[in-house]
């Protein structure tokens, strides 16, 4: 059985749309791609090191497949992010796409079938986590079923109005722990949450003032 990670760039207001540029994803007339870029500094660049640093295997969306798979083969030998773009290139990329036929990345499938049954069989198996990153449409559909075992959240302090959220009314209750976080000199909080059970509630009433 392997861990289910979201790891995704988010806004304050829970925005993750076009993080890295404005071509990444203009739609419904989104104009801030590229908002967090003006943050990128060493804590941040390390956090994204560490995020990569276990053994894991991608499951993506079709949107964030074709960017990833745009960008990360044409790095440059040269390039500073050479390490990153060879791992990027060599794991197993698990995708979520209606058009299998035209997965050129190497070491990519598409997933088979119902997509909740697909990800449940992956997570049975044994092997390295299954690490989503950015793929919002199919985070909703990961947290609407329940399938999600840890986030990796890298919250900028940035509210943007408007763009594909992170979270929306279709995700299960769920209760996570907060594991470890630290901030950045810019002030984005960099938090790993792991999945503790359900969500619990309570109340103040009856209980004594100090």
């Amino acid at each position: 059985m392997r861990t289910l990670t979201v790891a995704a760039f988010v806004s304050l207001d829970g925005v993750m749309q076009a993080p890295g540029g404005p071509e990444e994803d203009p739609g419904n007339g989104f104009r801030f791609g590229g908002w967090i870029v003006p943050y990128a500094d060493e804590t941040t660049g390390r956090a994204v090191q560490n995020l990569f640093s276990q053994p894991f295997e991608l499951l993506l969306g079709r949107r964030t497949y074709d960017i990833f798979a745009s960008y990360w083969p044409r790095i440059r030998a040269d390039s500073t992010n050479y390490a990153l773009a060879e791992l990027l290139n060599g794991v197993p990329k698990h995708v979520a796409t209606h058009h299998r036929d035209t997965l050129d990345w190497q070491n990519s499938r598409a997933l088979e079938g119902n997509l909740v049954d697909a990800i449940n069989a992956l997570k049975r198996q044994d092997g390295p986590q299954l690490l989503t990153q950015g793929s919002g449409d199919l985070v909703h559909q990961l947290l609407a079923a329940s399938l999600v075992d840890e986030l990796r959240l890298m919250i900028h302090p940035v509210l943007l109005g408007r763009g594909k959220r992170l979270f929306d009314d279709n995700a299960q209750a769920l209760a996570f722990t907060l594991a470890h976080s630290i901030s950045s000199p810019g002030g984005v909080l960099i938090a790993h949450y792991i999945r503790s059970g359900e969500v619990r509630t309570g109340t103040f009433e009856g209980v004594r003032q100090q």
